[in-house]
């Protein structure tokens, strides 16, 4: 299922504090960096850039997030 998340979609995942929510803003297929920190993208290892409901970005793997 996580491999079907597209732009837009509504996510949530496990954060510090509990569960986050936030919307899908793109999938990576490439190495890149997020605030700082290097992401391991690959075509065969994508990550998707999240962004929460307050504004703040993410990448995480398609396994850590939950549609909806």
């Amino acid at each position: 299922m996580a491999q079907q998340l597209k732009k837009g979609d509504k996510v949530s995942w496990k954060s510090h504090g509990g569960t986050a929510h936030g919307e899908v803003v793109k999938k990576v297929t490439s190495p890149t960096t997020i605030k700082g920190h290097k992401v391991a993208a690959s075509r065969d290892n994508p990550e998707f850039i999240v962004e929460t409901d307050e504004g703040k970005r993410a990448a995480h793997k398609p396994g850590a997030l939950k549609k909806g």
